[in-house]
């Protein structure tokens, strides 16, 4: 599926537009200002002020365009960029932090013309705006509006010379990616409460990450890793098993489960090194720097002597004494900054690591790969040749998402991949339970919970965790649903946004109409051809963003997505969907409007008599059952059976040599039937006689116990109960009866109790497997 890109400047705009000008995104504000720039330009010549002023842009807008952000706006001597704007990847909030940071340390150590140095406040803001799209480029004054914008402006107000301030939005966006401490709450002009604001320093030193929640329903992804792992161990074969799932779905989780899981093996303890790949990562070996902490038993906040002695510790009796000092300064090296010592920092860490799978299993984890850089995929990879050249126990257990793509591909029968499917509903409840009673929350949440998580263990976690206990009940016949929490919203705008303008236009029409919708109802709202709406239909499905809904129509795979997608359109265009999908049905179904109202009609008829609509009708497009207003009922299996308006309206629906009689309506001197094949024959007439066969029934089609009184003069129903008339038909004007249709019912044959002549009640009659009306019972 074509996805929309970002440039290393500005936010680039998609080449497939996109139907909708505007649209309501969450994006992240951020306001630069100088210190003391009144002053500045009072004591310079206006020429040195220009100088200074242009020297000063240029160093803000090249950090913004490193950090994908975009210059709304440049006021005085003050910029406001956004992020998010046109394409946010879940983090537009940390990159603006980021770029934050990076523009006060790039001042710090500039001199400007004329012996200057400026310092400036900047402020970060996170909130809804309406934003023009078709206005997102550098100095497009006015593409959004929203008060984000004002808040970001406000609270540069209160952050010191050289620091950065954050609302509580970009606080909650960025907590553990950054260090940042909460200040006095500011007082903002129009704002009747105070505002909390926190100061942010520095970036954070990654972390593992607890986790205290269950881990319910992986018994068998749980298995079929440590099998992986123990046969690496026991067959000395390096594996590489990776964790594959979206986010949410637990990949973290049951990569900690493992390592407690797994202790030893046939009684050797495994040696567990994991790291986890930060985004935007400040360092790109960072993350094998995190390996070896792991290892050597260190943390990121250790003094220098420490860290020596731990590792001269780690690699003494690994490693020949002539060889462990230069070992032990390059892996020293590496914790410090890793990056400068790239070449023999990863190297000294791979050799390492083959030494200690050289005397017991080793298992190195990556979480989050699909974030690293390529330096760290070539570790893993030459660290992994390396290790089945000699024949080592040693397994590499990563974690990504489905889209990520190795660039350095294993062969088949090395990579063992394990899909994470998404919870089934008992086991989503039992997930819910448990996070409901630890949190204090009412149990009867579960009911509301349990649709909008969609088997994603993060989603129950992060609906739990953002919804305050309940205090008021909702009412009566109506169930509240709960906001859509931050984490959840950020993730979905990601995956929205990596589709192009059609696919992203389709799936905000869909959002707004049922869970279960059909491509002519979303090409009647955006007047688009049914046919251009399949195709995006089958890309997006293709992609994991739909999937096939249980009545033939389509469903956005993740809920999370629907109320994003749904969110971001503004309120004139939700008006206008509503008023199309209230009014107006596309072209295609208004064609056949009879049809649906008859389908209608049979399918209520089928209700009552207890009975299934013929398959064909069953297999008519969905959005006429949905124009209708009427679900057909399940269909059971190996019955043929059908009831319709007239009995002309009956379709074969048995198998192969079975046959379902009728009786014409409109030529009462004739019986029809349907062969196996679906072609119609001649048949006895009606007033021949019938033998009675145990294995059909009659149906009356206007329900059960009721028969079909005359509709034209001259018409009268015999003794038999059969309509009969003076002519060959109802004159023009007259509707035909509905009559009984011939049923066939499946035979459950039955033996006869061994050494015994006698049958037992019952046994060797055809029984109906689908309720008979009163009248034929």
């Amino acid at each position: 599926m074509p996805l929309s890109t970002v440039g290393t400047g500005r936010e680039d705009v998609t080449t497939s537009p996109w139907p909708v000008p505007q649209e309501r995104r969450t994006l992240t504000v951020l306001f630069a200002d100088i210190v003391g720039s009144t002053a500045l330009t009072e004591r310079l010549d206006p020429e040195d002020v220009r100088a200074v002023q242009f020297a000063y842009f240029d160093i803000v807008a090249g950090v913004l365009r490193r950090w994908q952000g975009t210059v709304e706006k440049y006021v005085g001597d003050a910029v406001m960029a956004l992020f998010g704007a046109r394409t946010s990847d879940g983090l537009d909030g940390y990159r603006a932090v980021r770029a934050a940071l990076e523009i006060q340390a790039a001042l710090d150590r500039r001199v400007l013309p004329g012996g200057v140095r400026l310092r400036v406040r900047v402020g970060v803001a996170t909130g809804e705006a309406v934003v023009d799209l078709a206005g997102i480029h550098d100095g497009g004054h006015g593409m959004a509006s929203g008060a984000v914008l004002t808040t970001a402006a406000r609270i540069q107000e209160y952050a010191p010379a050289g620091g950065v301030v954050v609302c509580a939005a970009t606080h909650r966006a960025t907590a553990g990616l950054v260090d940042q401490h909460a200040l006095t709450p500011a007082t903002l002009t129009g704002k009747a409460l105070p505002v909390d604001v926190w100061r942010v320093t520095r970036t954070a030193h990654p972390h593992p990450t607890r986790h205290h929640g269950p881990l319910i329903g992986r018994r068998r992804e749980v298995a079929t890793v440590r099998d992986q792992l123990t046969r690496a161990a026991r067959e000395h074969r390096p594996r590489w098993v990776a964790l594959v799932g979206p986010d949410g779905i637990g990949r973290s989780r049951l990569l900690a489960e493992l390592r407690q899981r797994l202790p030893e093996v046939d009684g050797t303890p495994v040696c567990w090194t994991v790291a986890h790949c930060p985004p935007y990562p400040e360092q790109v070996l960072g993350p094998v720097a995190e390996l070896l902490r792991d290892v050597a038993g260190l943390v990121a906040t250790d003094p220098a002597e420490t860290v020596r002695a731990r590792l001269a510790a780690l690699v003494e009796g690994l490693l020949p004494a002539h060889r462990a000092a230069v070992t032990v300064a390059a892996l020293g090296a590496l914790l410090a900054a890793p990056d400068r010592s790239a070449g023999t920092g990863a190297a000294a860490v791979r050799q390492v690591l083959l030494a200690l799978a050289a005397r017991r299993p080793v298992v190195v984890g990556v979480d989050d790969l699909d974030r690293a850089a390529p330096q760290v995929n070539h570790f893993l990879h030459s660290l992994f040749a390396a290790a089945t050249a000699r024949g080592l126990p040693l397994a590499v257990l990563a974690t990504h998402r489905p889209e990520h793509a190795d660039p350095l591909p294993l062969p088949g029968h090395r990579r063992h991949p394990v899909e994470l499917p998404p919870l089934d509903t008992v086991h989503t409840g039992r997930l819910l339970r448990r996070l409901l009673t630890r949190a204090g929350r009412p149990a009867t949440d579960i009911v509301r919970l349990v649709p909008l998580v969609a088997g994603r263990p993060g989603y129950a976690a992060a609906y739990v965790d953002a919804a305050p206990p309940s205090t008021s009940q909702p009412p009566a016949g109506r169930t509240a649903e709960p906001a859509l929490p931050e984490s959840l919203r950020r993730r979905a705008a990601a995956r929205l946004d990596r589709c192009d303008g059609p696919h992203r236009a389709v799936l905000m029409a869909a959002a707004t109409l049922d869970v279960e919708f059909t491509a002519s109802a979303v090409a009647g709202l955006l007047g688009w051809t049914p046919g251009r709406v399949a195709d995006s239909l089958r890309r997006l499905t293709d992609a994991g963003l739909v999937r096939p809904g249980t009545r033939g129509g389509h469903v956005v795979a993740d809920p999370a997505l629907r109320r994003c997608a749904s969110d971001r359109l503004p309120r004139t265009v939700r008006a206008d969907f509503a008023h199309r999908a209230g009014t107006a049905l596309p072209a295609a179904s208004r064609a056949d409007s009879d049809h649906r109202a008859d389908l209608a009609h049979r399918a209520n008829l089928a209700h009552r008599a207890g009975t299934a609509l013929p398959a064909a009708s069953r297999a008519d497009s969905d959005h006429r059952a949905e124009a209708a207003g009427t679900a057909a009922p399940a269909h059971r299996a190996g019955v043929g059976v059908g009831v319709g308006r007239t009995v002309a309206d009956l379709r074969p629906t048995g198998g192969s040599g079975s046959t379902t009689g009728t009786r014409s309506a409109w030529r009462p001197g004739v019986d029809r039937a349907t062969s196996g094949d679906g072609s119609w024959r001649r048949t006895a007439p009606l007033g021949a006689a019938r033998s009675p066969d145990p294995r059909r029934t009659r149906v009356d089609v206007d329900g059960p116990g009721r028969s079909a009184p005359p509709r034209w003069p001259g018409a009268g129903v015999d003794g038999s109960g059969r309509t009969v008339t003076a002519g060959d038909g109802p004159p023009p004007g007259h509707a035909a009866p509905r009559e009984a249709g011939v049923v066939p019912l499946p035979v459950r044959r039955a033996a006869a109790p061994a050494g015994s002549g006698r049958r037992r009640r019952g046994e060797g009659v055809p029984r109906p497997a689908v309720p008979l009306p009163a009248r034929a019972a």
